[in-house]
């Protein structure tokens, strides 16, 4: 199983990479809202929702929202839809303490879960393509999603090694608090080395090192409430799409917590640009 996680990435790293820094912030906002709105789909699947028809339905206003998010691109709205992702990921938290919240498959829950599901992609888009249109902002997306994908790596290794204590075990019973040490670490580390080749200097690569640090413990965050969706819906993973990966949503879960967070912060700090 690692060999085939291993071959998977090595196939779309490099893919992903080329699609962050290539096309235009338009073509690379439009790419971006196909894998979400795959991601969306999965989501919805997980969130109770089987009648094919509603399914379509969605994934057409999804559209239409994803549309309209464009129309608003670099307003005023942008913080404000940065803060309601942020928003979101504080309240997941509480949610992760109350995990048997919306266990039940009523339609209450469903439409809670499909609420919650909005606030996971759609913040998360905007935040991409707030950074990428940003002075150099190909590159700090290209940070962005690395120190999430580094912080993935960190952990599985130093939870392979040292991990005893469970971080969530009602939850995510591999997860362990050595695993989320290792992903600070490591997502610290790659921030810190990213900011200096960007021409972040002193103090600010200082903030960067924090600002890495909070988006990686929102990433994690992430990571557990997708893994609380799964565990409602009693499946082992999203989708299947990716072979030793699962769905986009498996894949994803970290990068939607992450995104917005770091956006936010680097917006606020002033960070793109030497």
């Amino acid at each position: 199983m690692l060999l085939q996680r291993f071959l998977t990435a090595l196939v779309l790293a490099p893919l992903a990479i080329l699609i962050i820094l290539l096309p235009s912030t338009a073509i690379f906002a439009l790419i971006v809202s196909v894998a979400f709105l795959a991601a969306w789909w999965e989501w919805a699947e997980l969130s109770g929702l089987k009648n094919r028809a509603a399914q379509v339905g969605l994934l057409v206003v999804a559209m239409v929202v994803f549309a309209l998010l464009w129309r608003l691109h670099g307003t005023a709205a942008t913080p404000l839809l940065l803060g309601a992702g942020v928003a979101w990921w504080l309240l997941a938290c509480v949610w992760l303490r109350h995990f048997a919240f919306g266990a039940a498959p009523t339609g209450e829950n469903r439409a809670l879960k499909l609420l919650g599901g909005a606030f996971v992609i759609f913040p998360a888009w905007v935040a991409l393509t707030a950074i990428h249109a940003q002075p150099h902002g190909h590159w700090w997306t290209l940070l962005a999603l690395v120190i999430v994908w580094t912080s993935d790596i960190g952990a599985y290794f130093s939870g392979r090694t040292f991990g005893k204590r469970k971080l969530a075990p009602q939850i995510s019973p591999g997860k362990t608090w050595a695993g989320a040490y290792g992903a600070m670490v490591a997502g610290v580390l790659v921030a810190g080395v990213g900011g200096w080749l960007l021409g972040v200097r002193d103090g600010r690569l200082a903030a960067l090192a924090c600002l890495a640090a909070i988006t990686v413990a929102v990433s994690i965050v992430g990571d557990l409430i997708e893994s609380l969706m799964k565990r409602h819906a009693r499946v082992k993973d999203s989708g299947s799409i990716f072979p030793g990966h699962g769905g986009l949503m498996d894949r994803l879960d970290s990068v939607f917590a992450a995104l917005p967070v770091f956006a936010a912060g680097v917006l606020l700090l002033d960070l793109p640009g030497p």
